[in-house]
Formats: structure tokens, C-alpha cells, sequence
């Protein structure tokens, strides 16, 4: 996966699209934030923390069965989960593997099977909800990736997981120590119903980008916890691409261990008929002067097509000069499809550089269709240059070309498909 320069032909077609994104009308509905917004309280010593009294446990016996009528799953329908919730879910069959898990590692990069007793596995989190809590009680072994101190990484590090039908949890932790730097792709495919926790562990001064693709069989379950823990003037970048699955939920969540910390999360997803694709982020402040940048894009088609976005941002008191901001876009492209989309921002200082967050849903202008079809652009072509456009510059946001062309592609495929 060596990054290579984009041809001629992939040049010219990202101009057009970066042209057709120029009629789109930057429609916000919001901007700094002066003052508290009462939503929900992050209070607590973890990142997860949703609530005053959120239970923080690693035995799922510690948390009740979800009903629904909770604030952080009244938009998952539950009956779709196939028992990862509440216990019910079916164990593989004859105890085998339901998810095969491969990793093609940079030279520089240390990979290690573990047991569940290694002290690495729990450093970057406490689950706070149910399936988090069952992931971590379920996995049997994990995988360490380990990006030595001061190491440059030569080349992306490749987490292959597949799915093989049946119930499976997992654990996976990614840490770059001290000063490294590094990539790493999770590339989820099959069909499974799958629930696991994700560390990412960034060092004092290390530099780590992460990219998931969730390109599941159209039948499969998956529930998933990104937990990233930064140190000081560390660098954490995550790119999701959410595409395949019957329903995926992914619930990213970032703390800063020590002043300094960057963090950028970025999302993808396309949701199509019948499908159920929720992404729920938090980001909690409680060091001073770190900055975070929050941009999730999604395109829905079909009858009940249905994303959720949920995105919270909380600055504690210590955090002062604070940089943050928060955005999500969704494209509706037709009638039957819905859009959840619900920023939140809690500040508990008013010494900060900048928060602000925003959210708009709507489906094409046509207008903006009018536009290039006045020039000679067919309708159906128009259509694809709007949505190009939409997504472009946020796909340029990987700047690896060989990602970038994968991400394309499979949105040139979710518009081939609209079209049929």
C-alpha cells in the first residue's frame, strides 16, 4: 500500500468534483458557541461519560439491560442487535474464531497476540454502556500494535478483520510511544455479528492517523468503541468510512492526557435502503490548550435508510484556551430516508479560543442542479458531480492516494447503484 501520485485522469476528475462542490450552499445553521449549551453532562473522570451518574465498569453485569427509552439508545433499534445487548447473542459455533483477524505491519512496527490478563488491554478507557462492557467480558485473546519510541513507520500497517458468520467480540490496541509516528487501516468485511473495543494510545509527542473502513456484508452486526487517549502534544487523526452492514453502530471517543494534544476525527458514510448506520463521538476536554476538529458527511437513498449522528464536545473548567469545533452534513437523496443529527457542546469555562459546532440535513437543490445542467451537464451526471463535491473535500482529508482512490471508488459505487 505504498502511497502513490494520482494520475492525470484522477486529477482532473477531483478538480470537476471540487468545482461542483463550490454550488453547494455552506449552510451551517450555527457558529460559536459563547456560552454553555445544556445538553449532556460529561461529568466524571472517563471519556465515555455521558451522564452524572453513568455506571463506568468493565463487567457487564454491572449495567442494566437497555430498554430503549435511554438517551444513548432511543435512535438504535435494538431488535436488530441479535442479543449483543442484552446477552442473548449466540456464542460461535464449536467455539471457533467468527472474526479472523490478519495484520500486514510496517517493518517498524511490533504485532503481538495476547491474553486477557496482559496489563496493556484497559488503559485508554472504562466502558460506560452495556455492549462495551460485553465486548470486553466476551473477547477471549488480543492484538497489540506497538509503534516503538521516536519510530518513523515506512508504510500504512493493515488490520484485516473478516467475518465468518456468528456472534464474535474483539480488542485491539494501537499505541504509538513516545515520538512515533505511524498509519494504521482497520478494513472490516464479512458477514458477523461483532461488538469489540478499540485503544488507540498516542505518546508524548507521537503522531498517529487512523483509518476504519466498515464495508460489511449487507447482513452483518456491528458494535464498536474507539477509545483514544492522547499525551502531551500528541496527534491522533481517524478517518471513518462506514459503508456495508445491516446496522453499525460506532461509538469514537478521544481524552487528553496532557496539554497540547490535536485531535481530528473525519467521517464518511453512505447509508442505503433498510440499513441503520449511527456514529456517536465524544470528546472530552480536561487539559488545557488542545484543539479538536469534528467532520462526519453522509448520503442516504432507499426506503428507510436511517443515520444517526450524535456528537459531543465537553470543556471542563480546567480546559482553558480550548480550540473546538464539530460538523455534520447529511444528503438526503430521496423520500424515505432519515437523518438524525444532534450536536452537542457543554463549556465549563469561558477561557477558550474557539468552540463552536453545526449541523444541517437537506437533499439536493435544484438549483444547483440547474446550474450544470444550464451548461450542458445531463441530469443523472449533474447529480453525481453534486455528490462528488459533497464528499471530495473530505476525502482529500486522507491525503493517501491509494485511500483516497478506495474511498472513491466506493462511492462511485453507492452512485451507480442509485441509479438503477
Amino acid at each position: 500500500m505504498d502511497p502513490q501520485r494520482l494520475t492525470p485522469e484522477e486529477e482532473a476528475a477531483a478538480e470537476q468534483a471540487a468545482v461542483a462542490a463550490q454550488v453547494l450552499r455552506e449552510d451551517t445553521g450555527a457558529g460559536t458557541v459563547p456560552a454553555a449549551v445544556p445538553a449532556h453532562s460529561h461529568d466524571g473522570e472517563h471519556p465515555g461519560d455521558a451522564r452524572p451518574e453513568a455506571i463506568r465498569s468493565y463487567d457487564v453485569r454491572d449495567f442494566p439491560v437497555p430498554t430503549g427509552r435511554e438517551e444513548e439508545w432511543r435512535f438504535t433499534p435494538l431488535d436488530r442487535l441479535r442479543g449483543l445487548h442484552d446477552g442473548t447473542a449466540a456464542p460461535p459455533a464449536g467455539g471457533g474464531e467468527s472474526v479472523l483477524v490478519e495484520v500486514d505491519a510496517a517493518p517498524e512496527v511490533k504485532v503481538e497476540s495476547v491474553g486477557r490478563d496482559d496489563p496493556r488491554l484497559g488503559r485508554a478507557f472504562v466502558p460506560v454502556d452495556r455492549v462495551s462492557a460485553q465486548a470486553y467480558t466476551g473477547f477471549g485473546g488480543a492484538t497489540v500494535i506497538t509503534v516503538p519510541r521516536e519510530e518513523v513507520a515506512s508504510r500504512p500497517t493493515v488490520v484485516t478483520l473478516r467475518g465468518k458468520g456468528g456472534t464474535a467480540y474483539g480488542h485491539l490496541v494501537v499505541e504509538a510511544e513516545e515520538l512515533a509516528e505511524a498509519v494504521v487501516v482497520l478494513d472490516h468485511g464479512g458477514s458477523t455479528t461483532f461488538a469489540d473495543n478499540v485503544e488507540f494510545v498516542v505518546g508524548n509527542g507521537a503522531s498517529l492517523f487512523v483509518v476504519s473502513f466498515q464495508d460489511w456484508a449487507e447482513d452483518a452486526v456491528h458494535v464498536s468503541h474507539h477509545h483514544a487517549k492522547l499525551g502531551r502534544d500528541a496527534r491522533f487523526k481517524s478517518f471513518v468510512v462506514t459503508l456495508g452492514g445491516d446496522l453499525v453502530r460506532l461509538s469514537p471517543t478521544v481524552h487528553f492526557d496532557g496539554p497540547g494534544g490535536d485531535a481530528e476525527l473525519f467521517g464518511l458514510y453512505f447509508v442505503d435502503a433498510a440499513q441503520h448506520l449511527e456514529h456517536r463521538l465524544l470528546v472530552g476536554h480536561a487539559v488545557a490548550r488542545c484543539r479538536s476538529r469534528v467532520e462526519y458527511k453522509g448520503a442516504l437513498q432507499g426506503q428507510d435508510a436511517h443515520a444517526v449522528w450524535i456528537g459531543d464536545v465537553m470543556i471542563r473548567p480546567e480546559a482553558v484556551g480550548t480550540d473546538t469545533y464539530e460538523n455534520n452534513r447529511n444528503l438526503v437523496l430521496n423520500d424515505g430516508a432519515r437523518a438524525d443529527s444532534v450536536p452537542n457542546l457543554e463549556i465549563l469555562t469561558g477561557e477558550v479560543a474557539q468552540a463552536g459546532h453545526a449541523s444541517t440535513s437537506g437533499r439536493l437543490d435544484d438549483e444547483q442542479l440547474f446550474y450544470l445542467m444550464a451548461r450542458g451537464v445531463p441530469h443523472d451526471e449533474a447529480r453525481a458531480l453534486i455528490i462528488r463535491g459533497f464528499f471530495g473535500e473530505l476525502i482529500r482529508q486522507m491525503q493517501i492516494p491509494d485511500l483516497q482512490r478506495r474511498v472513491t471508488e466506493a462511492v462511485e459505487a453507492e452512485l451507480e447503484r442509485s441509479l438503477e
